[in-house]
């Protein structure tokens, strides 16, 4: 695979500048409508003054810079929608893709889970990498070396996020899970949806007892199914073989596909990025 010989080449191996140029299309595409999404869900009105956002972020920051957060957070919500619709057809791409990676992350300063916001820095870091990004919605196709270190990272990028060990257990017990954590509540309910008894050890028990709790609940030590890192191990490395590599692919678009349309607005920023990145793995 082409992926094998740039690293063997010192990333001097010729590549499609083509794929890079139409990824930046698309990631420009991906993050305008997410920013669109974000000033039209009530995001418009987020750091306002007497708002909740407002009161967390001053307990954070403290008051003045919460001021200034709130400050500059209504223009930077369209300077980088604006931007985003720029890289996305190609003008002054470079300057664009800055501004797009910095209005998303400031949502680093308010968002309480902002993985899609890691993942868009990410990848958004590995396409300001390329030494061609393209200039409009033209796309060049004479192999150079131009890109090959920047594609070389957005492969990595992808073949890597599935392969990240799961921290946690399965989401239907996540109550379980924040109460063996905490030790303050007695009581939760199970994946059944029928309250439980949940014994976790006190402060002064000693340091050999563990957290027990009924069948059919989260046990992070359980060992009757493998664990999540290794079921989605398969899917990645199949992306790096060429035999298996279409079969791969045609799976991650099925798979990202029903993702974004059982929740399209939260999965959007995410799907759409991966969906993305399979341009990549063609040089």
């Amino acid at each position: 695979m082409w992926f094998f010989d740039a690293i063997a080449s010192g990333f001097q191996h010729p590549t499609d500048p083509g794929r890079l140029q139409a990824f930046r299309t698309l990631f420009g595409a991906v993050l305008t409508a997410r920013f669109a999404l974000s000033v039209g869900q009530g995001g418009w009105n987020r750091l306002v003054a007497g708002s909740l956002s407002r009161h967390l972020a001053e307990q954070r920051f403290g008051p003045a810079r919460a001021r200034l957060l709130a400050g500059v957070y209504r223009p930077a919500l369209i300077m980088r929608t604006i931007a985003a619709l720029a890289l996305a057809a190609g003008l002054l791409s470079r300057i664009s893709l800055l501004l797009v990676l910095a209005g998303a992350a400031m949502e680093l300063l308010y968002l309480k889970s902002p993985n899609a916001v890691r993942y868009t820095l990410l990848t958004g870091g590995a396409l300001l990498a390329a030494g061609n990004l393209g200039h409009g919605l033209t796309i060049e196709h004479t192999p150079n070396t131009a890109n090959t270190w920047a594609q070389c990272l957005l492969v990595l990028i992808r073949t890597s996020t599935g392969t990240v060990p799961d921290r946690s257990c399965a989401a239907p017990n996540s109550a379980v899970a924040s109460t063996s954590r905490s030790g303050s509540t007695p009581t939760a309910r199970s994946a059944t949806g029928f309250p439980t008894r949940v014994s976790t050890p006190s402060p002064a028990s000693s340091a050999g007892t563990r957290a027990t709790s009924p069948r059919g609940t989260c046990d992070c030590g359980a060992r009757s199914r493998p664990p999540p890192s290794q079921r989605k191990f398969a899917l990645p490395p199949a992306l790096l073989i060429p035999q298996t590599m279409p079969y791969a692919i045609a799976a991650g678009i099925a798979m990202h596909t029903a993702f974004t349309c059982l929740k399209p607005r939260q999965l959007i920023t995410f799907s759409g990025l991966t969906l993305a990145t399979y341009l990549a793995f063609a040089a």
